[in-house]
């Protein structure tokens, strides 16, 4: 009688054990979906006009930046380089662009746009030339 009384106490304490083994469990694997997805960064756009061999200088005609949906468009700036300022923006954001345009003087010419991320460049492109050169570049936070 006393083995059999044993073993019915043995079979409910597995089953408490199991029971909040199993609650434990998924109060774990819940905690995981709480965690922020998303992350800030520090981003810059910069763009620069690269005069080559021969005379003249380059100007721009316009730069374009978005950050997700803000598009914001420079006229005209001056001088032979463009930055914006450092902004922090979300990852929530997904998608940064820019794009520029510029009258280059020379054959060796070049007009270069770059895309910082974290004091990294994440994106670049070149245009070459002379003559009205355009070229832009895209940047998504979102992992494919």
């Amino acid at each position: 009688m006393k083995q059999f009384y044993k073993a019915k106490n043995l079979l409910k304490l597995s089953f408490l054990f199991v029971v909040l083994f199993s609650i434990i469990s998924v109060a774990n694997s819940c905690k995981n979906d709480d965690k922020d997805e998303y992350k800030d960064h520090i981003i810059r756009f910069e763009a620069k006009i690269v005069n080559g061999t021969g005379s003249g200088t380059g100007t721009f005609k316009t730069v374009v930046t978005q950050i997700g949906t803000a598009q914001t468009t420079t006229f005209n700036p001056t001088g032979t380089s463009w930055a914006s300022e450092e902004k922090f923006v979300s990852s929530s954001q997904s998608q940064l662009n820019l794009a520029a345009n510029a009258v280059l003087p020379n054959a060796d010419s070049k007009l270069i746009v770059n895309i910082w991320v974290d004091g990294e460049v994440a994106k670049t492109d070149t245009a070459t030339g002379s003559g009205e050169k355009s070229v832009a570049v895209a940047h998504s936070f979102l992992e494919l």
